[in-house]
């Protein structure tokens, strides 16, 4: 092919076709040429590829980069848009290589060029996307935004809509620009250029034009001297300068009087404004979505007793856009106003009950009846009444020794004028006797069984006989060995498994050996069992006997203990003047106790005289006579 093409461009054009070798390495760095209207990359004398400068819309510089933007190609679907160079500094003095590159491109470059004055200069307009403050140049070709780091430059064929649309506080308004493509700074690009302004700030407009030129050109829809808002101003320059019509809020309006909703969008709070054909949300992140690309939308919400509900909008590429946190008074005009665009609802005859319980909500009242909070009371007063029970124990009699009526009797009988003062407190003193042993018979009955229980977890008795083994146990016993040694090595696990097998597989003559010694050791241990439970009966006897005997032991030594402490007692008072003093003092009592003792004493000590001394004889009686 090289030679055919080599004898046409002679013949044709008289030109010698050379070859041209391209390195092909896939290095990222080398030395950028100038030529013509090409820019070179080259890597040693070998070019890695060209740029054509013609095809260069914007360049741009930075601290050491060169960023170079093409044109859109409209017939391509995929295309180049950017690329980037970075520029190393060098050692010469007063030469900025960045500068150098920027100048050689744009001097070749298809660059907008701000050639001329501009019509008209609004200064100092703020901008919510990209933020900042920025002057607006309006030229006849494009739109110049100059701020205090970026300038953008943008041309009016690359502006699709405007919208005008007023923010819920009345008082400002928002201008939105909607580009493709967007513009960009940094990474970051922006589809919308979003102005806010104040619906109080007016201003005086001189275009830079001459009258036959305006009249001319923009056929009456400005004149050279304009005044009024600066809202109106700048949407009228515009809608003149693009062409396009201005979109503003239809019919629509929400609960609280105005155009738009205040809403959600992913982590930002933003307004909705439903347009005639469309929705556009502002402003952080700005979207716009046109009623010919939705597929449906959705009204979700949680609970009943939300304050909010969700509005969801799916696109027919399968984009979902979810606006949240929709205050439920604006769901009937949101519902009638899609209902009237004939977009498709999800789930539309539940919409329709919802849009009649919202109203409903709408005018209640939070003291009003709440169900689930009526059924957690219930459902609490369950629980206590189950932990109640089975605090009581097992015992009955507890809740018989405790009746609240009683105690409500007692303190009434006390602030009873009828009540005797001595009945009421007789009966105040008995009943406080008797409730106080009743609280220790209560905790004594429910320590009892657990002591109880718990000696009974304790081990088994070892002189207890042990329990017969069953028939396969027995069989496998006796043949554990047999098994080992036709399978050496094998575990203890694999060693159940076979014997079971084994097991399964023997006939049922011979199992029914096994069955018959089963039988007997069944019989052994029945046999055993008995005689252990009649000699565990006497041995319990005999240990409850002594037990017995143990504890009267104690008892009477007890007795002994106290009866010599009372006589040391006694024959300490009598030594001591002191405690004689003190009897005179003792209570009523303790006087009656010793007075009967001291009588009891007496009675003795007389019949013991009475018995020792003689009877008087007849001789001294007759003495005594004379």
């Amino acid at each position: 092919e090289f030679d055919k093409l080599s004898d046409f461009f002679k013949a044709h054009y008289r030109l010698e076709l050379a070859e041209k070798d391209l390195c092909v390495k896939g290095w990222n760095w080398g030395t950028v040429r100038f030529g013509g209207q090409l820019l070179s990359f080259d890597i040693g004398e070998q070019p890695v590829f060209e740029i054509p400068l013609s095809n260069v819309s914007q360049c741009t510089t930075g601290k050491n980069e060169v960023t170079l933007e093409f044109h859109q190609n409209d017939d391509a679907e995929v295309s180049l848009m950017e690329v980037r160079f970075y520029v190393p500094p060098t050692q010469e003095d007063g030469v900025d290589p960045v500068e150098a590159f920027a100048q050689n491109v744009l001097s070749k470059a298809d660059v907008i060029q701000a050639t001329g004055d501009a019509i008209c200069i609004f200064r100092e307009l703020q901008c919510l996307t990209p933020r900042g403050r920025y002057d607006i140049r309006i030229y006849p070709t494009f739109l110049h935004l100059h701020g205090k780091t970026f300038d953008y430059k943008i041309p009016y064929t690359t502006v699709l809509r405007l919208f005008l649309l007023p923010h819920k506080d009345q008082r400002q308004m928002f201008f939105v620009i909607s580009l493709d493509p967007p513009i960009k700074q940094g990474q970051t690009r922006y589809h919308f250029l979003i102005l806010l302004f104040s619906k109080d700030e007016d201003i005086s407009l001189t275009l830079n034009m001459n009258e036959e030129e305006v009249e001319k050109r923009f056929e009456g829809r400005l004149t050279k001297n304009m005044s009024g808002s600066l809202y109106e101003m700048v949407s009228r320059v515009m809608k003149a300068l693009v062409n396009r019509k201005i979109t503003v809020p239809g019919n629509f309006q929400g609960h609280s009087g105005a155009q738009c909703i205040t809403c959600s969008y992913k982590a930002s709070s933003g307004l909705l404004y439903p347009l005639e054909r469309g929705f556009i949300y502002v402003h952080k992140p700005p979207v716009h979505i046109r009623f010919d690309e939705i597929s449906f939308v959705n009204f979700a919400r949680g609970t009943t007793t939300t304050r909010s509900f969700d509005f969801e909008i799916e696109t027919k590429q399968g984009t979902q856009y979810t606006f949240s946190s929709i205050e439920r008074e604006e769901y009937g005009k949101l519902f009638d106003f899609v209902n009237a665009k004939k977009l498709n609802i999800k789930n539309r005859g539940l919409k329709e009950g919802m849009k009649q319980s919202y109203d409903e909500y709408a005018d209640s009242d939070e003291d009003q009846h709440d169900a689930y909070l009526e059924r957690m009371k219930e459902e609490g007063k369950i629980r206590e009444e189950n932990a109640n029970d089975s605090s009581d124990g097992s015992g009955e009699e507890t809740d018989e020794s405790f009746n609240p009526g009683e105690e409500d009797d007692d303190v009434a009988e006390e602030f009873d004028s009828n009540a005797s003062a001595s009945s009421s407190s007789g009966d105040g003193d008995s009943d406080r006797d008797e409730k106080k042993p009743a609280k220790k018979a209560k905790i004594v009955k429910d320590r009892k069984p657990r002591k109880k229980q718990l000696e009974s977890k304790k081990g088994k008795d070892p002189n207890a006989p042990k329990r017969p083994m069953s028939a396969y146990m027995l069989w496998l016993n006796a043949n554990r060995e047999k098994i080992k040694s036709d399978h050496p090595g094998i575990s203890i696990t694999d060693l159940s498994k076979k014997a079971g097998e084994l097991w399964k597989a023997m006939s049922k003559e011979k199992k029914e050996e096994w069955d018959r010694k089963a039988e007997d050791a069944r019989r052994d241990y029945e046999k055993a069992m008995k005689e252990y439970s009649v000699g565990s009966k006497s041995e319990g006897a005999r240990l409850e006997r002594s037990k017995k005997k143990k504890k009267k032991q104690e008892k009477q030594v007890k007795g002994k203990a106290e009866k010599k402490g009372a006589t040391s007692k006694s024959s300490s008072s009598t030594k001591s003047p002191a405690k004689s003093m003190s009897e005179s003092f003792k209570s009523k009592e303790f006087v009656s106790s010793d007075e009967s003792s001291s009588g009891e004493s007496k009675k003795e000590d007389s019949e013991e005289e009475g018995a020792a001394s003689p009877p008087p004889s007849s001789e001294d009686s007759a003495s005594g006579s004379d």
